[in-house]
C-alpha cells in the first residue's frame, strides 16, 4: 500500500469538502487502495472529518426513555423521581403520553 503524498492528502481533502457523506470516504478508500479507518483517520489528523450523527428508522435524533420521562415530568412540574418505573413503557407509549401532555399545557 502507498503512503499518503502531499498530492493524495489534497486530493483526499478536496474530495471530501466537495461531498461530506460516507460514499465519499467508501470511494476514496476503494480508489486509493486504503481501508474506510485509514481514510477516516486521515481527513480527521487534518481536521475536516466530520463524523455522521446517528438518526433512529424515523429519521430523528434518537431519544432515551429516561430522556422522554424526564420531559414528560418537566412538563407536568413534578421531579421525574415520581415518575420512577414508567421508563420501562414501551418508547411509542411514552412518546404519545409526552405529545398529550405538552399539548395539554
Amino acid at each position: 500500500m502507498m503512503s499518503y503524498t502531499e498530492q493524495i492528502t489534497k486530493e483526499l481533502i478536496e474530495a471530501y469538502e466537495d461531498e461530506p457523506t460516507r460514499e465519499t470516504v467508501e470511494r476514496l478508500a476503494e480508489t486509493y487502495d486504503k481501508s474506510v479507518k485509514s481514510i477516516i483517520g486521515k481527513l480527521s489528523r487534518e481536521g475536516i472529518y466530520r463524523r455522521e450523527v446517528y438518526r433512529s428508522k424515523t429519521g430523528d435524533l434518537p431519544v432515551t426513555k429516561t430522556e422522554i420521562v424526564n420531559s414528560i415530568a418537566d412538563v407536568l412540574g413534578i421531579e421525574p423521581e415520581s415518575l420512577v418505573g414508567l421508563e420501562k413503557a414501551p418508547k411509542a407509549t411514552l412518546k404519545n403520553l409526552e405529545k398529550a401532555v405538552a399539548g395539554s399545557e
